[in-house]
């Protein structure tokens, strides 16, 4: 009983902030897709394996959604979710990288050697080669595969682009952020490049075009040119609504009341991304995919909440393990879910997506054993208990470690310095340091409980590196019961142990400036010869750059930069 009460607010703020309102077929600005007024879904037999798209987002906060008791519209995704299944119990990765990493492979970081940061653009690293990912899975079930959108996972040599990793076709970004407009991005003073793609070629002719826009265009063309009795998977990973902020003024003026600029901005990049994902549902249902299709949407990470992201009521932000930065936004609409309409508090986290979605195609698993992710269609469609029972956060042994953890206040098990988090049933554990701590009300909101924001300002200064929460009782995490049930504290901590056993080394090689655009025709691309993979892989140096006044001019201030890596971490992934 302890959760619903807990989270009411968000029941009775989906009277005052819902769908019911909405013309679903008023025409948008986002593309030219017609409709059919007179189009109705009928339930499908499943006889043939379903379309899936999948649309993941950007620093979208948990509390940037109408459904969650938003001031930002979103009428298309409240109506998606209310006709569909809302998980509300549905965890994500704190930061860019690890999100999409564990979607593609099914796997914690902990066993892709990506468990610190992000991949950075001058970084020679990429997921695994080694690593079967979901496209190729659905490949191999006779899906067509498409991405479109942010990559971030790595394009240091060719074999690490999505073309080279399971998609037949590509548009979009290789690296974190870019400009909406102009598709620049800067990795630091004077390292900046062009960074928008067309499989693997530069798409110089797209500069000038939003990409919220031209995203949503594009998987509009690849439904139009397919034939809906042929299985297609389309990935669709929005930049929105990642820094910079930058929204049509149209989008913007919808928010002018609004007297936070950066919640104004970040308003309005929702709203224009919602308009995205229902143009992208109009197409379905146009060219004959919606009534065999799934369509699942996430976001990434928690919201930047100094960016105009929310994550209220939660605690903390992105870039942290609070649940303000794993808890994310999640829901499945789909005329193939037996039991829809409602709110489903199973246990998903964002490795769960593979085997769910390759299961659903038909595919074969067995010939990729240890994945972290299950199977929670059942539970989806048919609201049956979920099969995942544990999460692991994450293990990170490279971040900063905590200023007063040890061995001792581990009980000798496990050493709390160590950056980590897990949840195991109703209980989370961190230790080290989880990130920025504070209760964040929205910007807009006026009035909100002062003794939650006091809370944590009292306990500022606790030297500590332990932490445990009942996440079903207290989801947030304002009573750290870690000396009330060290009993509990030490069940968790050997789970870290074991999980922590099998983690593999971590990668995040030094950066080479050899990645600079300028030596890439003023793009970011793949820069690394076959002669330089071989030596890196070979266990030698990275190659030194033959240019050495460029080299020199880049290396000045790499040191600089990397010290402040930490600091820049969560504004800049």
């Amino acid at each position: 009983m302890a959760v619903y009460a807990l989270t009411g607010f968000s029941l009775v703020s989906l009277l005052s902030f819902g769908y019911l309102s909405w013309d679903w077929m008023k025409p948008s600005l986002v593309a030219d897709v017609a409709t059919d007024p007179m189009e109705k879904s009928l339930p499908p037999a499943f006889a043939r394996p379903p379309h899936i798209i999948f649309i993941l987002t950007d620093d979208q906060g948990y509390h940037d959604v109408g459904y969650h008791g938003s001031d930002i519209q979103t009428p298309t995704l409240d109506r998606l979710a209310a006709e569909g299944v809302k998980l509300e119990n549905y965890y994500i990765q704190p930061i860019c990288t690890p999100s999409r990493s564990q979607l593609i492979t099914g796997r914690y970081q902990i066993h892709t050697g990506l468990q610190h940061s992000i991949i950075r653009p001058r970084q020679p690293n990429c997921l695994p080669l080694d690593q079967v990912t979901l496209p190729q899975k659905l490949q191999e079930a006779g899906y067509s595969t498409h991405m479109v959108g942010k990559w971030h996972l790595g394009f240091y040599k060719k074999e690490c682009l999505p073309t080279r990793r399971g998609f037949d076709t590509f548009l979009g970004s290789l690296t974190g952020n870019v400009d909406y407009y102009t598709y620049d991005n800067c990795d630091g003073p004077g390292v900046c490049g062009y960074d928008l793609h067309e499989g693997e070629d530069v798409a110089w002719d797209q500069s000038g075009k939003y990409s919220t826009f031209l995203y949503a265009q594009r998987v509009s063309k690849i439904l139009a040119s397919h034939s809906p009795k042929e299985p297609i998977f389309i990935y669709v990973a929005f930049q929105a609504v990642h820094t910079p902020l930058q929204s049509p003024k149209e989008y913007i003026y919808r928010y002018r009341s609004m007297g936070n600029v950066a919640r104004r901005k970040y308003a309005a990049m929702v709203t224009c991304m919602d308009e995205a994902v229902k143009n992208i549902t109009w197409a379905l249902k146009k060219y004959g995919y919606y009534d065999n299709s799934v369509i699942v949407f996430s976001t990434d990470n928690g919201g930047q909440t100094f960016s105009g992201g929310s994550n209220w009521p939660l605690r903390g932000r992105k870039g942290t393990y609070w649940e303000g930065g794993v808890r994310g936004i999640g829901f499945v609409h789909s005329p193939l879910i037996k039991r829809k309409r409602r709110t489903s508090w199973a246990l998903v986290h964002i490795t769960d997506w593979y085997p769910t979605l390759v299961s659903l195609a038909r595919g074969n698993l067995s010939n990729v054993p240890g994945l972290d992710g299950y199977n929670v269609w059942p539970a989806i469609s048919e609201g049956k208990e979920s099969p995942r029972t544990e999460i692991l956060h994450n293990i990170d042994p490279l971040y900063n470690h905590a200023k007063y953890g040890s061995l001792e206040d581990g009980f000798g098990i496990w050493n709390t310095a160590v950056q980590a988090s897990i949840r195991v049933g109703e209980w989370k554990l961190l230790t080290g340091d989880p990130g920025y701590s504070d209760w964040i009300p929205p910007q807009t909101l006026t009035n909100f409980p002062g003794s939650w924001w006091n809370l944590e300002r009292l306990t500022d200064g606790l030297r500590k590196s332990l932490w445990l929460f009942n996440i079903t009782a207290d989801p947030y995490e304002r009573y750290d019961l870690s000396d009330q049930r060290p009993d509990v504290v030490r069940t968790l901590l050997m789970r870290l142990v074991h999980y922590n056993r099998t983690a593999i080394p971590v990668r995040y090689p030094a950066e080479n400036p050899r990645a600079h655009p300028d030596f890439n025709g003023g793009a970011w691309g793949p820069w690394a010869s076959e002669d330089d993979v071989e030596e890196w892989e070979g266990g030698g140096e990275p190659l030194k750059s033959r240019n050495k006044k460029k080299k020199c001019k880049i290396c000045k201030l790499r040191s600089f930069f990397r010290k402040l890596n930490t600091r820049l971490m969560s504004n800049r992934i």
